[in-house]
């Protein structure tokens, strides 16, 4: 489990979605996940989850009676009511007798079975725990927002809704209504019962109550406290059912002003009347403080602030719930949740902040520790702020500061400045990059050099041209560079952030002189001397440059997508072999380790490419998301994954040391603890952060199965609140809309993956009353909307007044009386002059706008002439049809040109994007419609326009044809980008997209395609991973075919040559099952001479590469272009082991033919000694055997085989006899003895004893020579130096072949078989006879025999 961690931020607007059980233990719903907290000690600390609802926590309760105050119920939009056990924290029951949203749920405090839940359409249902029994009641058709059981009735549940209503019910007379509760004008947000059952009585103020007073009655009830929206808090008699007091919240002054009442604030009204203080009451208020109530006193000062020792106490936005228990200490503690995304518990005793629990709102997309600051811990979230978390302190173990100022966006990015200490730079979703000084309350320093994507990378590195440039004392010692979605590496000036910003793509393409267009940017890492930089990229190619200049130096192409993450080795404490190696992360499940010390210490002319790892680390089943080294240990990597695990590595070995599986979806960023080497900190998708131990974990390496399926972006409708009071407002997790007219504070703003992966609760409209058939029939008698409605309406009055009409009409007809077409004879209008009927229209006009038919008053206005009013209103309002538009040209080309440009910013609202860009074809804007389909991402009829009516040369073609390109690249349409890139004469490009697939088609096709283009050095590259896969493939034909398209690929023929003789030869034993090969008919090793005979007569015949060739067939030459190839370190986890050995016989047998001794011997025995390295033995010898003239290298090598063998031989015999003795039965040889003779034949040779022997007494002779050399240095000093000198020059140059090519000790060999004679019946007896006499005559041969030998002498006399 983790040792600490920051939940996720509880959700919002919801009645009672905390609750905290008598042993101390919180459960807050955040999300859809419930988190487990213990608060009854000093500091609180997360002790798990309860994960399973498929949508928000609406509710949540524990049962508080004794022996089951572990069990929980929790409530979710998702319509289920769950049972949990939060001890085991396992689900015990779910209940489904909702069919909509549920709002609130509460445990009885008095019936330790019974849970009531209420929904969004007013229903109330009754759950039995024991029997897992529902009974549903509809008390009222109205929303519900809140619910509570009474402490002292079990049948007693009060209800608050949405319209201010509260009702107390009987759930034992079938939800009888007992009270109806009028009094609040707004939503009840929170209910609370009186911890006494009675009606004692409580000093009020007139105004407070309705009666006036208020006095313990006859009947037998308990107070009910409510909180609601309209900003008072009501006290209830439940005996009398009507509100007995009345407390408005205070106007309490923040941020040095008062709240002005008339301003409409956001405000939460929860109201919590805590256990054994009947006369107490807490509510929270506007700005997020908490107010304990008197209930006893009176006058206007009935309340008591609670945080007012010291400053910083209080929430600063509104509290949504709070919960109290007493601990068996005695302390009583109050628990509450906030929208500053805190949670808080207070001491009701003293009223003080005891401690804060800091949450997050948003995904966790970035944390780094500070190098300076030691502990120092930078988050960046979702939630568009920065947490900086002093994680060493031991009073506050959750000292926590946020920065919100300037953000406005997800943090995704974060990077400490390496020395001066406090400076963090930021980047965010929209592009932004910043710096904050986190010791200062200052705003932060925001580059106006904006990305136009999300930013992923920050780094600190040394300045590149053209910041260098600057004068020594002017410029910075580190520049701050940004890698942003649109795959553009920015530096930025950190002395001068509002200077612009420049693009290092620009001095790349300067030092290596590149011309073509460079792949986007996905990463960077800086190797912490600040020599080199790494960049990753979208083709999954990861490129080294040397700074300042940014020279190129090596490209890997390891990866095949995009790469996702680079970290360098530390070079504090660590051997200098390790600080050149580079960790690569991709959307591959494979991490990459590359050593790149030859590299970076050599810098080569020209970019070398690199094919082969280092080190692989496989075991992730998804996308690799980041990863970290271990400042603490030597070669010790940390990866995060998709897979949702988090992986610890030795890198050296290959081997998984810990895995932890904690979160919950999969991780965003990992970072080591700089002071404790088995602490490891990591967060992700569920909104959290972890603090683990690595020596805790159950796991060594990440769960085995299918991979997940990658995270698909879901389009998500947003609910559309509907003025009638329909349905509540919907719980919300970490986020909401913001209100007009008031400034959002952090994180007022819902984030765009709260809207991804968040689910939401929705409120939908009550089906329509009556039968179907009546509201059909309906639907059917409905008359269309009258253009005239108020004159129309005007003529549907009494019959006297309709008469009156007409003598009216009929004196104005006479040129007297009233006016028509205004006021009471608007009407009238219809039956007059002109000017009337204008006045009626305008009055029309009102009435429709005020209704919204704003259609009608368009047509008002046509019939009236003004085409124009009625063209441009229609423009305003949206309203704009073809009919209109038809009607326009008669206004003049201007209106029609307006009219036709409004029309098409309408139908792009409708998504109608073809008919838009034909309407705009209509005025003649043909730029302008090809940029609105290209907008809008339909650039096969864009290209088809622009074909169709530009010339062929226009500029505009080809970007389309490239922006075209990078989308299909992007969803995966490789062949079709690549003739997007074709057409638009980027044929480099092309190549790059279709070998980006990877299979051997891709790959072929683009080689041949490179090739065609004249783009020779990726054609070269191309074909050779082609060949690779192929010769993986044992495909030897399909191989020669791609190398042969290209004569510069001749040498690399003759290494696939090579390499099918000796496949066709030597078997490998370490592959159990090879595929069927497809090789050449000259494949095989028929007839004298050897291998290297046979394929010296296969190059002249098939190749024609002879002693004699010359020009670019020529041994030289060739040999040259094999010289760069690489041959990676013999490990077992290499594949192809045949392909890396034929490399070294390929270049034995050039050198061969350039009569050149020294590297041919020295290639011949990399060849074999390649196998030998790699464990390989059984192949190493069988490929000895092949060498035919190389006898003394072969005999040697055979030798130290078989001396392996006897070893293996002696070690199995010496278990199995005492095996067979505890079993009461003799040891058995049941191997043949030709067998070990055979071995010992190789071993057991005279002259190399004798050699040996020679050279034990030689080295006795130098030891007494040294000895006489050293006592009479200062007489013949002169003379002995010319002399040493003189013989030890003459024995280098006559070593023989054993001195070359070593034996293994014979003296020894013979003792190993004459103790194995003695436990095994398999060694001869003339084998054992020439054992003796070569230990006789070799052994003890020195008069004085050295120490290792003395053995030797009692072993053959005890014989």
């Amino acid at each position: 489990m983790h040792e600490r961690s920051l939940p996720a931020s509880p959700n919002w607007y919801c009645s009672r979605s905390s609750d905290v059980n008598d042993s101390g233990l919180l459960g807050v719903g955040a999300k859809n996940v419930i988190f487990l907290i213990d608060v009854s000690a000093s500091s609180c600390r997360v002790t798990g989850e309860l994960v399973g609802h498929k949508d928000l926590v609406s509710g949540f309760s524990f049962c508080q009676h004794a022996g089951q105050s572990h069990i929980c119920v929790s409530s979710s939009s998702d319509g289920t009511v769950r049972f949990w056990d939060s001890d085991s924290k396992v689900l015990l029951r779910e209940h489904a007798a909702h069919q909509t949203s549920v709002a609130a749920v509460h445990w009885s405090p008095v019936d330790k079975n019974l849970v009531v839940s209420g929904d969004e359409k007013g229903v109330v249902v009754c759950h039995w725990h024991n029997t897992g029994d529902t009974a549903s009641f509809f008390p009222e058709p109205r929303t519900i927002v809140c619910l509570t059981c009474s402490p002292h009735t079990w049948s007693s549940v009060a209800v608050g809704y949405k319209d201010g209503m509260i009702v107390l019910i009987d759930v034992s007379k079938k939800g009888e209504v007992m009270h109806r509760l009028r009094g609040h004008e707004d939503e009840v947000h929170s209910l609370a019962w009186s911890p006494v059952a009675s009606e004692e009585v409580l000093q009020s103020r007139p105004e407070d109550t309705e009666a006036g007073g208020v006095s313990a009655g006859d009947e037998k009830g308990c107070y009910l406290a409510s909180g609601s929206k309209d900003q008072t808090m009501r006290i209830w008699s439940s005996a009398k059912g009507k509100s007995v007091m009345t407390l408005k919240l205070p106007y309490l002054k923040k941020r040095g002003s008062a709240v002005d009442p008339g301003v409409k604030e956001r405000l939460w009204l929860h109201v919590h009347w805590p256990t054994g203080r009947p006369t107490q009451l807490v509510s929270s208020c506007f700005g997020g403080e908490l107010v304990m109530w008197d209930l006893t006193k009176t006058g206007k000062q009935r309340w008591t602030l609670l945080g007012t020792s010291s400053e910083g106490q209080n929430h600063s936005r509104i509290v949504f719930n709070m919960s109290s228990v007493r601990l068996q200490d005695g302390r009583e503690l109050l628990i509450s949740t906030s929208m500053d995304r805190e949670i808080k518990c207070w001491d009701l005793a003293s009223l003080d902040c005891c401690w804060t629990l800091p949450t997050l709102g948003g995904f966790v997309y970035a944390l780094t520790f500070s190098p300076v600051g030691a502990g120092c811990l930078a988050l960046g979230v979702g939630d568009n702020m920065i947490r900086v978390w002093n994680t060493l302190t031991t009073q506050n173990q959750y000292d926590t500061r946020s920065f919100w100022q300037g953000v406005k966006s997800k943090v995704t990015a974060l990077a400490w400045h390496p020395k001066k200490e406090g400076s963090l730079s930021f980047g965010t979703d929209d592009g932004k990059v910043g710096i904050f000084e986190v010791f200062s309350n200052r705003p932060p320093q925001i580059s106006s050099s904006y990305h136009k994507k999300t930013v992923y990378t920050l780094a600190w590195g040394p300045p590149v041209p053209p910041v260098s440039f600057g004068a020594a004392g002017g410029k910075p010692s580190h520049s701050l560079y940004s890698c942003a979605g649109e795959g553009v590496i920015l530096q930025h000036d950190p002395s001068k952030l509002s200077g612009e910003a420049s693009d290092i793509d620009k001095l790349i393409r300067d030092t290596n002189g590149i011309q073509h267009k460079l792949s986007p940017h996905t990463d960077l890492s800086w190797k912490p001397d600040g020599k080199v930089v790494a960049v990753g990229n979208e083709d999954g190619c990861v490129e080294v440059y040397e700074a300042p200049s940014l020279k190129q130096l090596c490209s890997i192409q390891q990866h095949h997508k995009i790469i996702n993450t680079l970290r360098w080795h530390h070079d504090h404490g660590s051997p200098p072999e390790l600080h050149c190696l580079l960790a690569s992360g991709s959307s591959n499940t494979t991490v990459y380790v590359h050593d790149l010390r030859s590299v970076i210490e050599n810098p080569p002319e020209s970019p070398v490419v690199v094919t082969e790892p280092y080190r692989r680390l496989c075991g992730h089943t998804s996308k690799i998301t980041g990863m970290a080294w271990s400042p603490h240990h030597e070669a010790r990597l940390v990866t995060v994954s998709y897979d949702g695990t988090a992986q610890v590595w030795d890198v050296l070995q290959e081997e998984p040391l810990s895995n932890y599986r904690g979160h919950v979806g999969y991780l965003l960023c990992v970072d080591w603890s700089p002071v404790d080497p088995d602490v490891i900190w990591t967060g992700g998708k569920d909104f959290t952060l972890h603090e683990w131990s690595v020596s805790k974990q159950e796991f060594t390496r990440p769960p085995k199965g299918t991979r997940p399926e990658p995270e698909k972006m879901k389009a998500k409708k947003k609910n559309k609140k509907t003025p009638a009071a329909g349905g509540a407002a919907p719980p919300q997790t970490n986020g909401e809309p913001v209100t007009g007219g008031e400034k959002a504070g952090p994180g007022a703003e819902l984030s765009a993956e709260e809207e991804e992966d968040e689910v939401s609760s929705t409120s939908s409209p009550a089906p329509p009353s009556g039968k179907r058939g009546t509201y059909l029939s309906t639907l059917k008698k409905k008359k269309p909307r009258s253009m005239l409605p108020v004159s129309t309406a005007m003529d549907h009055r009494p019959k006297e007044e309709l008469l009156q009409d007409c003598v009216t009409l009929a004196s104005v007809r006479h040129h007297s009386g009233c006016v028509p077409g205004r006021g009471e004879h608007l009407h009238l209008g219809l039956f007059s002059d002109r000017p009337a009927l204008y006045r009626m229209f305008e009055a029309e006009e009102e009435a429709h706008v005020e209704a919204g038919h704003f259609d009608s008053v368009v047509y008002l206005r046509l019939w009236s002439g003004d085409l124009e009013g009625a063209l441009q209103l229609a423009t305003e309002k949206g309203e704009l049809s073809d009919h209109l538009l038809s009607l326009a040209p008669t206004a003049g080309f201007g209106v029609w040109s307006r009219t036709v440009e409004a029309f098409v910013k309408q139908l792009c609202l409708q998504e109608q994007y073809l008919k838009a860009a034909s309407h705009l074809l209509s005025i003649n804007k043909l730029y302008e419609a090809v940029d609105l389909l290209r907008s809008h991402k339909l650039y096969r009829e864009a290209i088809a326009l622009a074909k169709a009516r530009l010339p062929a040369d226009e500029p505009v073609l080809k970007e389309l044809y490239t922006c075209w390109a990078a989308t299909l690249e992007k969803d995966g349409h490789f062949s079709a980008a690549a003739k997007c890139h074709l057409a638009a004469g980027a044929s480099f490009d092309a190549a790059k997209v279709i070998a980006r697939k990877n299979d051997v088609p891709s790959l072929r096709a683009a080689a041949g395609l490179a090739r065609i283009s004249g783009e020779a050095a990726l054609a070269r590259s191309l074909a050779l991973r082609c060949a690779k896969d192929l010769a993986a493939a044992r495909d030897w034909i399909g191989a020669q075919d791609v190398l042969g398209a290209q004569d510069v690929l001749l040498a690399h023929r003759l290494h696939l040559c090579v390499a099918e003789l000796m496949a066709a030869t030597l078997t490998d034993r370490q592959a159990e099952s090879q595929p069927a090969a497809r090789g050449h008919p000259w494949a095989s090793l028929d007839g004298d001479g050897g291998i290297q005979g046979r394929v010296r007569d296969v190059w002249e015949a098939q190749f024609g590469v002879s002693q004699h060739s010359t020009g670019h067939r020529g041994a030289g030459a060739l040999l040259q272009e094999l010289e760069s190839a690489e041959s990676p370190t013999p490990t077992a986890n290499v594949p192809l082991g045949q392909l890396h050995s034929s490399l070294h016989l390929t270049r034995a047998v050039l050198s061969w033919l350039l009569d050149a001794d020294g590297p041919l011997v020295k290639e011949l025995w990399r060849a074999v000694a390649w196998f030998r390295e790699a464990g390989h033995f059984a192949v190493s010898a069988e490929l000895c055997g092949l060498l035919h003239g190389i006898t003394a290298a072969a005999t040697s090598l055979q030798a130290l085989v078989h001396y392996h063998h006897l070893y293996q031989r002696w070690w199995s015999d010496s278990t199995l006899v005492p095996a067979a003795a505890a079993n009461g039965a003799a040891s058995e040889e049941t191997r043949p003895r030709g067998e070990l003779d055979a071995l010992a034949s190789a071993l057991l040779s005279e002259r190399h004893a004798a050699f040996q022997a020679a050279q034990r007494s030689v080295g006795q002779i130098q030891e007494r020579l040294a000895a006489m050399v050293l006592k009479h240095s200062r007489a013949q000093a002169g003379q002995l130096r010319s002399g040493e000198n003189e013989a030890d020059g003459e024995p280098s140059d006559r070593r023989g072949s054993a001195d070359v090519y070593p034996h293994p000790d014979v003296v020894e060999c013979c003792l190993v078989l004459l103790l194995l004679s003695k436990s095994s019946a398999s060694v001869s007896e003339s084998l054992q006879q020439k054992a003796k006499d070569l230990l006789r005559k070799y052994g003890t041969e020195t008069s004085t025999p050295p120490r290792d030998t003395l053995p030797v002498q009692r072993l053959v006399e005890c014989e």
